[in-house]
């Protein structure tokens, strides 16, 4: 009876009882349940590899993919130097790895090249139903292939199927073996605890991501090696700026609290602080401040620094002087695309009621939140603003200025927001704002986000 290798709700079945080599054992585990071995099924490609190796013979059962037809079809893929380097450098790699290349500098056509140079059934990844439309349209355009789309109520599998990672995540172990290349688009999304299971889940032996951003808070990115590969070629903004991307200048502007919000400010400030001066506690990480956060559960002084810290924190980032100073800003770039980014809901809600500016925060549902895009890339308006949702994912050509009023002052974050109005515009230099509250400690996350550019 010869061995069989099967796939089976997210993992590959050796179907043996017999002791295997040790090399096989780093990937598979008996299974008393069914007298077998079994492993995830991320680890097919090292498994076949392995068995093939040391000489045994199985018979491959593990994809039950979509046919695929027409690849032949396509039109002529035209890609930059550098476009090219990174496929190739991504072939070279067995086909599997991480492509870091700035917002508008085609990390896309990429992808759809390397779906065109595999020929092979494949799924690709995405964060957005945005970001899904967008990809299906690329494909059609390029491959001349009817996509399948599964997620934001289609469910539809095809040879090249688009979908969103929170589709993915909840049908992992349906599609685990139907497509043999995945692409992760912003696949710094895919080492969260959910989302990591499509890479577990899948037997895809070609494995690619795209991202401008690999980096993460939490340095969960290091289980990106693992779940995709490791980054292949590396493209930052300041090696594309002026040429492939849009001239860019980023701008600082201070502006002061109010005499009622600096005594507030001051006042939390200074309750947050004692809190963990009383104890000899220093935050030098995440870990320290998520250890903090663990803290206030039983600790109501914790609790009571933590709200303090909220509240100044609030306050510094939703500043009156910062719409004033906005007010000045829009008047200035009149004609302009403006986008506005905010970090929380509170103030964007203001900035619409202000300004009687179209908005989008998490609680936007898609039609709405697609009307008021299409509007924007129509021209029916020039201003935009967003609460932590437009950073990726979202395709705007036009736009040519960035105000950040608040942020969170991560490297990705920032890099993303930047990269909203990084697409060559004829004659128009790009312009990033930043709105900052001197005297506080978002002076601090300012100067963080300065050493971004210099990496």
């Amino acid at each position: 009876m010869s061995i069989k290798l099967y796939y089976d709700k997210g993992t590959i079945v050796l179907n043996t009882k017999d002791k295997i080599p040790s090399s096989l054992a780093r990937f598979l585990k008996f299974d008393p349940r069914i007298n077998a071995y079994r492993g995830l099924a991320m680890y097919y490609f090292a498994v076949i590899s392995t068995l093939r190796e040391l000489g045994i013979t199985f018979f491959d059962d593990v994809f039950h993919e979509i046919g695929c037809v027409n690849f032949e079809k396509h039109s002529e893929i035209k890609l930059r130097s550098y476009q090219r380097e990174a496929l190739q450098n991504w072939m070279n790699a067995n086909k599997r790895g991480i492509i870091v290349l700035p917002t508008g500098a085609g990390k896309t056509l990429v992808g759809i090249a390397a779906i065109a140079e595999l020929k092979q059934s494949s799924l690709v990844v995405v964060p957005t139903i945005e970001l899904m439309d967008q990809w299906a349209l690329r494909v059609q355009k390029y491959l001349s292939f009817d996509v399948g789309l599964y997620g934001g109520g289609d469910k539809e599998l095809k040879c090249i199927t688009i979908t969103t990672y929170s589709s993915a995540y909840l049908n992992a172990e349906i599609i685990g073996n139907k497509f043999k290349f995945i692409i992760f688009d912003e696949v710094h999304h895919l080492p969260s605890e959910g989302y990591r299971q499509i890479a577990e889940l899948s037997a895809a032996p070609y494995r690619m991501g795209l991202t401008a951003t690999p980096e993460r808070e939490d340095d969960a990115h290091k289980e990106l090696d693992l779940l995709v590969g490791p980054i292949v070629y590396h493209g930052s903004v300041k090696d594309f700026a002026g040429s492939y991307l849009a001239s860019f200048e980023v701008k600082k502007i201070y502006v002061p609290l109010t005499k009622d919000e600096y005594v507030k400010y001051k006042e939390l400030n200074r309750k947050y602080e004692e809190y963990f001066k009383k104890r000899g506690w220093v935050l030098r990480s995440l870990k320290d401040f998520e250890r903090f956060i663990m803290k206030t559960g039983n600790d109501k002084e914790a609790r009571e620094a933590l709200l303090a810290w909220n509240e100044a924190r609030r306050i510094a980032l939703n500043s009156y002087t910062k719409i004033e100073k906005l007010r000045e800003l829009l008047s200035n770039h009149r004609g302009d695309r403006i986008i506005i980014f905010t970090e929380h809901n509170e103030l964007v809600k203001r900035i619409s009621d202000e300004f009687l500016i179209p908005i989008i925060t998490y609680k936007t549902d898609e039609n709405e939140r697609r009307a008021i895009m299409d509007g924007f890339r129509s021209g029916i308006f020039n201003v935009v603003a967003t609460s932590k949702v437009l950073e990726e994912g979202v395709d705007v050509p036009d736009a040519n200025i960035a105000i950040i009023l608040s942020g969170s002052g991560s490297r990705r974050e920032f890099i993303q927001r930047l990269g909203r109005i990084l697409r060559p515009k004829e004659g128009k230099k790009a312009i990033l704002y930043e709105i900052i509250s001197s005297g506080t400690k978002e002076v601090r996350v300012a100067k963080k986000r300065s050493r971004i550019l210099g990496d």
